[in-house]
């Protein structure tokens, strides 16, 4: 019996073979009695007045919709294009902690935030007494967090987890057991 519904949200999207990564993901989330919903998937009944829509605001508001209908999000924090998850995901999360909903991440890197973007800004990175600043003088986050701190103290208050673990560079975005891990938190976590 499937239970609670959560939320796919990640980059995986942007996969070449992101309809077959989106199946996989959803039977993990059945093996431990969750229904996984991708922002794939299509809306049981659209509204009619989206059909005129730019293709962008047609995501946009199905995302929204899928989030709505859906108990929970997890979330690949996987780093994405820069130091830091995707932007859109980022977004997700922050909307579904908005709705007052549990949101869980994980990431097949464990590297820290700070590392990350020290590595990615590298020559441009200046040391003060205050910590890191970037080329443009702006400080860089020193909290020893996963990712920028609205994200990991947004999963925490929410009564959420964040699993990380460093997966080979060629396993980056095919590995399963650190999501399978966190799915696991998930289901435990949801369960009444």
């Amino acid at each position: 019996m499937i239970g609670k519904r959560v939320y796919l949200a990640g980059p995986d999207v942007f996969l070449p073979d992101a309809a077959a990564r989106a199946q996989a993901l959803k039977q993990v989330c059945a093996r431990y009695g969750l229904e996984g919903v991708s922002p794939l998937d299509p809306l049981p009944e659209p509204p009619a007045a989206w059909s005129g829509l730019a293709e962008p605001a047609r995501i946009h508001r199905q995302n929204e919709a899928h989030i709505l209908r859906c108990d929970a999000l997890i979330a690949n924090l996987t780093p994405f294009r820069g130091p830091s998850a995707d932007v859109g995901t980022a977004f997700e999360l922050g909307f579904m902690r908005a709705l007052g909903r549990p949101v869980f991440g994980y990431a097949t890197t464990a590297l820290g935030f700070t590392a990350r973007t020290l590595a990615a800004l590298g020559a441009g990175i200046t040391e003060h007494g205050d910590g890191w600043r970037d080329a443009n003088g702006m400080a860089l986050e020193k909290f020893g967090l996963f990712d920028n701190l609205m994200l990991d103290g947004g999963i925490a208050a929410s009564g959420g987890a964040l699993v990380t673990e460093d997966r080979p560079e060629a396993e980056r975005w095919s590995d399963l057991t650190v999501f399978e891990r966190c799915v696991r938190l998930a289901a435990e976590r949801l369960r009444p």
